[in-house]
């Protein structure tokens, strides 16, 4: 690869992510982009080593990068691990990027005609091995059976809550542009974490989660509990919010977890606060916030030591874990893949920021695979359940959809 540099010149935001997307997967690379809740930054890592690296999750012993853990353990409990060769940064707010020097793998692009459907193509070709095959959605029968099988073991007092999933296959739109969609996420849900990442092995992904599992910034750990929703209506939605007992009980659980996770590791001064009312785009959640000083606790590792004992929560699988995680096993039919796993940037100066990765689309080929997960407890009513992931499903769904993406 040559890794001489050559002087930028001045681009729009598309343009710039076009163009460093399109080198990169010309260059068969990894790369993620991103940008961070309530954070104005877009951050385009790319990983040029050609080596697919799949590491032990030790945070703190890792470089700066970015890391992709699917939703189910594997046997050597490693996650992906994208190295951060090349790193470019800009603003939302500037509406140029004026990049002061290029790799010239990147700058020999500059001048390339039909850069869209060029990505489109790149992005369509990648062919993941013993994936696409069994990528056929969920039937409306196929999720109740699910829900049906899962009140039936809390009925047993086997569980207390189980987090059915179900796929939804949905095509792209007639203009669909990747680019075009993560600027437009980064606008409709400024509170999220947006993202596009892509590996040959795993192919591409797109979403934007409300969801922190683990974040450490300087001496301080923090995570939350999300979990109840319901659709955001009206101009306040924040004010005329009403929760049942269910969801309450439901967020309250995710709570629990994380406070019997510090217990396990015998950590007992942590800050809580919550629950509150959190928007994410047009759902509402409960969101309680739990914040730990971790050089004044002693607890310098608390970042992996914590990441190992959240992942999955309750929020994702359901309760108690081991139960969950064995009765998913045993009656979803496919493989979650990266849903529900987690991703995010690892030592980016003094922070890491790890997210639940929800409200996300697998893009393959001419659709999408959109994954939505519903909390189902005692107090459950099947319609509800599959109308909760409709709307979830929604929140990217309408964007890859869209004939607007142009």
């Amino acid at each position: 690869m040559d890794t001489t540099t050559v002087r930028g010149k001045k681009y729009s935001q598309e343009e710039f992510l076009e163009l460093v997307l399109l080198a990169s997967l010309e260059g068969g690379f990894q790369i993620a982009i991103f940008k961070n809740p309530n954070e104005k930054q877009v951050n385009i890592l790319i990983d040029t080593t050609e080596n697919v690296k799949r590491v032990p999750i030790q945070l703190e012993d890792l470089p700066s990068g970015f890391v992709i853990h699917p939703f189910a353990d594997q046997a050597d409990k490693k996650g992906y691990f994208l190295e951060a060769s090349v790193l470019f940064k800009f603003n939302l707010e500037e509406e140029s990027v004026f990049p002061h020097e290029l790799p010239a793998w990147v700058a020999m692009h500059q001048n390339s005609l039909s850069v869209k459907s060029r990505i489109k193509k790149k992005l369509a070709d990648v062919q993941i091995p013993l994936v696409q095959k069994f990528m056929e959605p969920s039937s409306k029968l196929e999720f109740m059976e699910m829900v049906r099988k899962g009140i039936d073991e809390i009925l047993s007092g086997q569980l207390s809550k189980i987090v059915p999933v179900r796929r939804k296959k949905v095509p792209l739109g007639p203009h669909f542009d990747v680019i075009h969609v993560f600027l437009d996420l980064c606008q409709a849900y400024p509170n999220a974490f947006v993202n596009f990442i892509h590996l040959p092995v795993l192919g591409s992904w797109i979403g934007a989660s409300p969801e922190v599992l683990i974040k450490t910034k300087g001496d301080i750990f923090s995570t939350m509990s999300l979990a109840g929703s319901q659709k955001a209506i009206g101009n306040n939605p924040l004010k005329n919010v009403a929760w049942t007992q269910k969801e309450i009980e439901e967020q309250a659980l995710v709570s629990r977890y994380i406070v019997n996770c510090f217990k396990k590791i015998r950590l007992r001064e942590y800050e809580e606060v919550g629950p509150k009312t959190d928007i994410a785009g047009n759902i509402l959640h409960l969101r309680t916030d739990f914040k730990v000083n971790m050089r004044a606790t002693g607890f310098p590792q608390l970042g992996s030591t914590m990441l190992e004992l959240l992942h999955p929560t309750s929020a994702v699988a359901g309760s108690p874990r081991e139960h969950a995680l064995d009765f998913i096993h045993k009656n979803e039919w496919f493989d979650r893949s990266l849903f529900s796993g987690f991703v995010g940037p690892v030592n980016f100066g003094d922070e890491t920021s790890i997210f639940v990765n929800i409200r996300c689309a697998h893009l393959l080929g001419d659709h999408a695979i959109l994954y939505a997960g519903a909390g189902v407890t005692e107090e459950y009513n099947p319609e509800k359940e599959w109308e909760e992931t409709e709307m979830k499903c929604d929140i990217i769904g309408k964007f890859i959809q869209s004939d607007e993406n142009n």
